[in-house]
């Protein structure tokens, strides 16, 4: 491997790089606190899933893979505001050595995927597969736990379960070939049987299925890749079929492009702690939606009537995330977005007014709040630190694989991980991870070396396939600052002094832009960059996006020493959208020149222009005309018009290509949109009228339109905005 030595006793330099250690107790929320949201929901990742209502609670299942504890459970009043409630299990009980990566054995890529939550007979249901086990399904008759494990076995994958009028329960299942087979109401197993073929291939679906009844019509939703990503909708008077499909959504990737997919050689099966320089990081193609789209997941009905689709979408190395978009019944079909431009779904809308108040009435407001608290002191009170080993942690904790819970404690206001012997980071046990969060973030740890011991290391990484991480390595006498990036097999050292045993470390991201590094400091204030900018990726070996660890291992196969940690810590500096979204103000005034903006189109790099004709244009990037200069009035609940320094008000004329965006001095007939904010400035206008947003082409040399059904995702197909 790469190792580059930079023997330096390094003291507190003043050519350190000067970054605050500030942290900010405001995280990424989905409600702009104005009646409306904007996706995702959440900026980490949690997919596949699947959402069930009980009265007026939500209930939001997903995937966790290899980590525990599993089977997240969130819970919601609103579908915008969620908060993690419940995991069904604390650790996986099957008695083998790769669910606790024991004996160079391991789940990466398996163990829990794609839930089916559901409610019947007065308790809850999480039924879903782990690889090699067969069918698993945990039942509760509280939300919160405890849950009771029953391992149905059979192969039934990437399932969805309906429990039907005449008391018979259904698991759909399968990709292309689609099957149905009924389960035993004990849950001890499926009755084989019973299994037919519902929906033969050749019909283009999918997979990733959730089975409805409504209105005595059994709907399917589906998902499928080939040759991209699309949502389908089959639906049958019999559960049996015949069934009819269409897509229900397609290409609404909110402007994302897709992200680059960690590649292995063909013939060569991937391997934990593989030489990284025998795989990479493809450039993508910016403008192909291939799988980034809005697909798989589940719908809901809320308290009014209205149905929402709770879909996830690839969302660069973060992950999978997930999205809330209106459904609009047509012919019979839920299709996902809004009269006018079905099929495409807006970034962001209004809030479902569903909440409760105190009197029972419904209101549209709840104070917003993140699912998870993400920073941590480790400063457990004395109650949670008598509770069972695997429930200390705050919930945003999961361990990779089954931890050793006998070589971690929480000590002193501290956690601290005992060394075990391992090769690498991703065969490491009792790594504690946490998903990364977007749009940029910084986490911080303070590392205690003290209880290290010869061949320890110890740090801050990120699993994922490609791994990194920077930590502390013991090496006889000597304290070795590494930073190591396996994508290119690249080992930095950097010789250290550590007086009082503590040293800083951080990794910081920017993950709308797959890229992250590493930096630390000696005194918790300046910080050095280690390494390079790191790319990251989405990856199909783990299944996973990238994900913080705090670590310690023994390179050298001994039984080590212990590494402790405090004040994990993560900020976020683009949580507060206040100055993106222009709600509750008005952003500039005929008073104040120079909050005028201009209004420069993404495709044609050139500013809009209200021309003398009437209509909205293009003109020169030099023009710094009145014309070319707007301003934003809010309407409220995220609406805006928008209005020339000339006095004129935008709005537009017709529909679609024949709908011209013009001028006018009659502030009744000003177009009212909906903001949909695409953070660093950038926007589009949809028309609360028709759905569609204004947009000009960037080769036609038409004027501006109406005629766009949202961004591509390069956004350069004219519909995406940026204001200065």
């Amino acid at each position: 491997m790469k190792l580059r030595h930079l023997h330096l006793i390094v003291p507190i330099l003043s050519a350190f790089l000067l970054h605050p250690s500030t942290a900010s107790a405001q995280s990424w929320t989905a409600d702009n606190g104005n009646g409306t949201y904007t996706n995702p929901l959440f900026y980490d990742e949690f997919s596949d899933p699947d959402i069930l209502r009980v009265g007026d609670d939500y209930y939001l299942a997903g995937t966790t893979m290899h980590t525990v504890p599993g089977l997240v459970i969130l819970h919601s009043k609103d579908l915008v505001n969620w908060e993690n409630i419940s995991y069904c299990f604390d650790r996986f009980d099957f008695d083998d050595d790769a669910f606790s990566l024991k004996n160079h054995k391991e789940i990466y890529g398996q163990g829990v995927w794609a839930p089916a939550i559901r409610y019947a007979n007065g308790q809850f249901y999480v039924f879903t597969n782990i690889n090699g086990k067969g069918l698993q399904c945990y039942t509760s008759k509280d939300i919160r736990g405890p849950w009771e494990h029953h391992n149905m076995q059979g192969r039934i994958y990437d399932l969805s379960v309906l429990f039907d009028d005449d008391g018979k329960i259904y698991a759909i299942h399968g990709y292309g070939e689609v099957k149905c087979t009924e389960l035993k109401p004990d849950m001890s197993g499926p009755i084989e049987e019973t299994e037919r073929t519902i929906i033969p291939e050749g019909n283009a679906v999918g997979e990733g299925h959730h089975i409805y009844k409504i209105g005595g019509m059994y709907y399917l939703i589906s998902t499928d890749y080939k040759p991209n990503g699309r949502t389908l909708c089959s639906r049958s008077k019999s559960i049996w079929g015949p069934y009819e499909t269409i897509t229900i959504t397609a290409d609404e990737t909110f402007g994302y492009h897709a992200a680059s997919i960690t590649q292995v050689p063909r013939g060569e099966q991937y391997r934990i702690g593989h030489d990284g320089t025998k795989f990479g990081i493809p450039e993508v193609d910016r403008d192909a939606t291939a799988c980034t789209n809005i697909h798989q997941g589940g719908i809901v009905e809320d308290q009014n009537g209205q149905w929402w689709a709770l879909l996830m979408m690839d969302f660069h190395s973060i992950g999978r995330t997930v999205t809330l978009a209106p459904i609009t019944w047509k012919d019979g079909w839920p299709m996902l977005g809004l009269e006018g431009n079905l099929g495409r779904a807006p970034r962001t809308w209004l809030k479902p007014a569903i909440s409760r108040n105190e009197e029972g009435g419904v209101r549209s407001e709840v104070t917003a709040f993140a699912p998870y608290t993400r920073s941590d002191d480790f400063n457990y009170s004395p109650s949670t630190l008598h509770t069972p080993h695997s429930t200390r942690l705050k919930p945003i904790w999961q361990w990779n694989h089954n931890p050793d819970d006998t070589k971690w404690s929480l000590k002193n206001g501290r956690l601290r991980l005992q060394s075990m012997p391992a090769e690498q980071l991703m065969w490491a046990r009792n790594t504690l991870t946490q998903r990364v969060i977007g749009p940029k973030s910084t986490a911080t740890v303070e590392l205690y070396t003290k209880g290290l011991k010869d061949g320890d290391v110890a740090g801050l990484g990120n699993i994922n396939v490609p791994c990194s991480w920077i930590g502390v390595v013991k090496e006889g006498k000597k304290t070795i600052l590494r930073c190591f990036e396996q994508a290119i097999n690249d080992t930095i050292d950097v010789e250290v002094a550590l007086p009082q045993d503590k040293i800083w470390l951080r990794m910081v991201g920017d993950y709308d832009h797959d890229q992250a590094h590493y930096e630390y400091a000696l005194d918790g204030e300046r910080y050095q960059q280690i390494g390079r900018e790191m790319p990251l990726s989405y990856q199909l070996i783990t299944f996973q996006g990238s994900r913080h660890a705090l670590f310690a291992f023994n390179h050298q196969g001994k039984k080590g020493g212990y590494a402790e940690f405090d004040n994990f810590t993560v900020d976020e500096p683009m949580a507060d959208r206040s100055e993106n979204i222009p709600y509750g103000k008005t952003l500039a005034s005929p008073s104040a020149a120079d909050r005028w903006f201009r209004i420069i189109n993404l495709a044609t790099e050139r500013p809009a222009i209200a021309t003398e004709h009437g209509l909205l244009y293009d003109t020169a990037p030099s023009d710094q005309s009145k014309q070319t200069r707007f301003r934003i009035i809010d309407k409220g609940q995220g609406q805006v018009i928008l209005q020339c320094e000339d006095g004129r008000y935008v709005f537009c004329a017709g529909y679609s290509l024949a709908g011209d965006v013009r001028l006018t001095t009659d502030e009744s007939k000003a177009e009212v949109f909906m903001w949909q904010d695409y953070l660093n400035h950038e926007f589009m206008l949809m028309s609360m009228r028709t759905h569609r947003y204004i947009g000009k082409s960037s080769t036609t040399g038409s004027p501006y339109s109406m005629d766009f059904p949202g961004a591509d995702p390069a956004r350069r197909n004219g519909a995406v905005l940026r204001w200065e």
